[in-house]
């Protein structure tokens, strides 16, 4: 079996090892969500990962309510990307965009006061983050059935812009309660029509978004971020299994180069699972790259890839910490312990202050 250091090819990107960086909202962006050239050094800092996995980068301000996160929809924020992009291959590393669509998650201060879109009228439980502070989400509009192709059409222009911009690839964040997701599960998507009711009608968006930025980067540059498991952010499913394994086949038939997925194990200390694992039936249909994300550390991580259950393991919070995670594992050296306190502050703290070991020393 392989070992977290052999390299992976993930569909036309050569993984030098398969130690993965997750995607992290960090929230250094400007207002405009033009990507800072702090994020350049972070982002390089990160590069002896096998491949990372941007932060959620928003496909339209519509599908943006994140303070200080970064879009790809305009020419200035393409332009704010190519030195980031670029300092990531500097250091011999390879990044791809995460093309995101909030949905119902996106406040209405974001939108002029417009509503936001989703799958339905129900409003998101809990309360966003704002410039003003956390505030209560407001009630969506379900999208209609004409508006789907420019929804498609977004997802196009992101995915040229990531590309311009030199990413080596994109991933559709397809997970964790946002736009897609809120079209997959039966809850909150109770539609009539033909995005609503049976699996393949619910599968619906999330095959022709694949196929759209598959049909612009090729599929062997697009990734998808599916969260088989578990209540998010006020979205579930009544019967997940048969579901994503139903969204697993549709993305195999378009031979995309990947599936990332979020799935946390009943003891996952950052999220908590409702239903046993659904990444082992969707692995038997989906024959590509399968990398998991779920509170892994080196020796949980390494013990999946021995059972064959996953090709890569991606790491969030303690890359977040760790710029130089790849080689703390393989010296089995301490790592950083990240403060949630500096997550989504702006700044140079917590961001790419963090010592490697060289610098510890």
């Amino acid at each position: 079996m392989p070992s977290l250091f052999d390299p992976i090819r993930v569909g036309a990107i050569e993984a030098k090892n398969r130690i993965f960086m997750a995607p992290l909202t960090r929230g250094r962006a400007d207002r405009a969500h033009v990507p800072t050239p702090i994020m350049a050094q972070y982002y390089a800092q990160r590069a002896g990962a096998g491949l990372i996995l941007s932060e959620a980068t928003g496909i339209s301000q519509e599908g943006l309510g994140w303070p200080y996160a970064p879009g790809v929809w305009s020419d200035a924020q393409v332009d704010a990307w190519r030195p980031v992009v670029r300092a990531v291959h500097e250091a011999g590393g390879k990044i791809v965009c995460q093309l995101w669509h909030m949905g119902r998650m996106v406040h209405p201060d974001f939108l002029g006061g417009e509503k936001p879109v989703s799958s339905s009228t129900h409003a998101a439980p809990d309360a966003a983050h704002t410039y003003a502070g956390k505030k209560p989400y407001g009630a969506p509009r379900a999208l209609a059935i004409d508006e789907i192709p420019r929804i498609l059409s977004d997802y196009e222009r992101a995915t040229a812009n990531a590309l311009a911009a030199g990413f080596d690839g994109v991933q559709i964040h397809a997970a964790n309660g946002y736009l897609i997701d809120q079209f997959l599960r039966d809850t909150p998507n109770d539609r009539t029509d033909a995005y609503g009711g049976p699996i393949a009608n619910r599968v619906r968006l999330l095959r022709e978004v694949a196929e759209a930025v598959a049909g612009v980067a090729g599929p062997e540059r697009t990734g998808v971020r599916l969260s088989p498991n578990g209540a998010i952010q006020g979205t579930n499913d009544s019967d997940p299994e048969p579901l994503f394994v139903a969204a697993a086949e549709a993305l195999a038939g378009i031979g995309i180069a990947f599936l990332e997925m979020r799935e946390p194990g009943p003891e996952g200390t950052f999220g908590k699972a409702d239903h046993p694992p659904i990444a082992p039936a969707m692995r038997r249909v989906f024959g590509g790259p399968m990398i998991l994300n779920a509170d892994y550390d080196a020796a949980s991580g390494q013990r999946v890839l021995d059972a064959g259950e996953a090709d890569a393991i991606a790491f969030g919070r303690t890359f977040l910490a760790n710029p130089d995670l790849p080689e703390r594992f393989a010296k089995g050296a301490p790592l950083n312990q990240d403060d949630a306190r500096t997550w989504y502050s702006q700044g140079p703290e917590g961001y790419i202050d963090y010592p490697t070991l060289a610098q510890a020393a």
